[in-house]
């Protein structure tokens, strides 16, 4: 029989823990705002499970399979008692553990209660686990065409409450839609900004992290679901987040957080920029670059050339075409949805007969709020 040294444990544990790092968690939105039924066990051990997945070609049978060295190590996990901790966690899983999850339909909400891992394989004499998810909760993992949201695994391992994970899911599900919107326009500024600084009210923050029954006093409830959660958060993951509270009378009505991204550093930890204004500045540099591209393969972009409202010199002008992309054709997007393409260019030829001299100065700003007085009128009309 082959004894394994401790230094032998050791490396292995490493070699793991590089393998994980590497991996990323990706689930459907519902599942994100569903209220998870268990406790911080079970909800890493299906997060460690779903890293798994390869989206691009889902598991047959849908089953997937990891080593005890990358649970043990993801549960950072090394005395001897480690197996039957193991076998607890499993049990645990199985007995308690399932997902309530709401999502809207045609007709209204629809409402399913989903065990996600029914069962799991392993032996006392080989490495290998083996994980069969539930046929109800493969949608949530693998239908990635719209509304998902992809993080670190390598976050959540260093989560250690139920409510920091579910906060960071969360969180992560908002500022990746601030990174999405940011790039590829089709959002108004102050929406975009909203995914960054995203806002929840009390009663379903209560309903997210299954405590409508619990910590019924203020402070108590600030203190296990707010404060140190996002304390855990800011230390260990890729997020620097804060928060304020919203107050409606003497009672608090929501809460709004703030989410700033850190850099990840060569040993795959985490730090903020040297100042806010650095970072700021080279996150607004690379957004307007490329807003700029996306703006000139616009429809838009095309239409106000054709009606000499946009120069083909002025093209070159990344600053004008960023700003076109964020605060402009949104609201282009809009009228579209309300009048179809032939609506965008009825008002730009309307624009174009009444253009006067002083608008070329800043034609962004011009065509703003030449849309803004426009928009009400349309939208008054279709009621």
């Amino acid at each position: 029989m082959s004894i394994i040294t401790e230094n032998e444990q050791n490396q292995n544990q490493v070699k793991a823990l590089n393998e994980l790092s590497k991996r990323k968690v990706v689930e459907h939105n519902s599942l994100i705002t569903s209220i998870a039924k268990m406790d911080k066990t079970p909800l890493k051990m299906f997060e460690l499970a779903v890293s798994c997945i390869n989206t691009e070609e889902p598991p047959k049978d849908h089953t997937v399979y990891l080593s005890k060295e990358e649970l043990f190590a993801f549960f950072k996990v090394s005395d001897n008692d480690k197996h039957s901790r193991f076998k607890e966690a499993v049990q645990k899983m199985q007995k308690q553990a399932y997902f309530e999850i709401k999502e809207e339909t045609g007709k209204g909400f629809e409402f399913e209660s989903i065990v996600p891992i029914p069962y799991i394989k392993w032996t006392d004499y080989h490495d290998k686990v083996t994980i069969q998810f539930s046929e109800r909760i493969m949608p949530y993992l693998i239908n990635m065409k719209k509304k998902f949201t992809q993080y670190a695994l390598s976050d959540i391992a260093e989560l250690n409450s139920k409510y920091s994970i579910i906060l960071y899911r969360w969180l992560s599900m908002n500022y990746n839609q601030y990174e999405h919107y940011s790039v590829k326009g089709g959002r108004r500024t102050e929406q975009v900004e909203a995914y960054r600084n995203p806002s929840i009210s009390m009663q379903e923050l209560r309903i997210m992290t299954d405590t409508v029954n619990e910590y019924k006093r203020a402070d108590h409830f600030e203190k296990r679901i707010l404060k140190n959660p996002l304390e855990e958060i800011t230390e260990h993951t890729s997020f620097n987040v804060t928060y304020e509270k919203v107050k409606q009378g003497r009672n608090i009505d929501s809460i709004v957080f703030h989410i700033e991204k850190k850099r990840r550093v060569d040993d795959n930890s985490y730090k903020l920029e040297d100042t806010a204004y650095q970072a700021d500045k080279v996150r607004k540099e690379e957004t307007e670059d490329q807003l700029a591209i996306v703006a000139m393969k616009s429809k838009y972009t095309k239409l106000l050339i054709e009606n000499f409202l946009l120069s083909p010199l002025e093209m070159t002008d990344t600053k004008l075409m960023a700003g076109l992309q964020a605060h402009v054709y949104p609201l282009y997007d809009e009228l579209k949805e309300l009048r179809g393409l032939n609506g965008v260019k009825d008002h730009l030829s309307y624009v174009r007969a009444k253009q006067e001299d002083y608008s070329k100065k800043n034609i962004c700003k011009y065509l703003k709020k030449a849309i803004e007085q426009y928009l009400p009128t349309v939208k008054r009309q279709n009621l």
